[in-house]
């Protein structure tokens, strides 16, 4: 997964019923674009670091709608 800062983390639930969480990509911290990633959620504006899981795909920001 590689991101660049203004991209979408979007993540699944794995729980029937519960929506997804997406969130704005603040800062990629590892090399070339991967993780870990400091992103801010959308529902919360909480920011957070995170190393995206299988549940994660990214959306690239030309590319996504605002929430």
């Amino acid at each position: 997964m590689r991101a660049e800062q203004g991209d979408w983390l979007v993540v699944e639930s794995p729980h029937t019923g519960q929506s997804r969480r997406r969130g704005r990509i603040v800062q990629a911290n590892g090399p070339d674009g991967s993780p870990p990633y400091l992103v801010r959620w959308n529902n919360t504006d909480h920011e957070s670091l995170v190393f995206p899981g299988p549940d994660a795909h990214l959306e690239r920001a030309e590319d996504a709608t605002e929430p």
